[in-house]
């Protein structure tokens, strides 16, 4: 597992993502229909730290107010769906 840091210790990082709970649907035939709490996160294009570790994705980081307001305001997903920027995050832990 790989654990990553902002650069800037002072920086406040979420992932853009999204909740349903409460969601029913027939998921495997064998179990039937279950209700269950969905979640996920928005992903977008590697940036240069996480690329060695993660070629195809990484997910999307807010780490603005605007961009946290924009994001639970209901912006489209793909006015933000972009990498942080390259030098923002450090590898702090490699594969244990």
């Amino acid at each position: 597992m790989q654990w990553f840091a902002p650069t800037d210790a002072d920086t406040t990082m979420f992932f853009a993502g999204i909740e349903t709970r409460g969601w029913t649907s027939l998921r495997k035939v064998k179990d039937g229909e279950t209700t269950d709490d969905l979640y996920a996160f928005l992903t977008c294009p590697p940036n240069a730290e996480v690329a060695p570790v993660h070629p195809k994705a990484m997910p999307v980081i807010l780490t603005r107010p605007e961009e946290w307001e924009a994001w639970l305001g209901g912006i489209r997903a793909e006015e933000l769906q972009r990498p942080l920027a390259d030098g923002a995050l450090r590898l702090v832990n490699a594969a244990i």
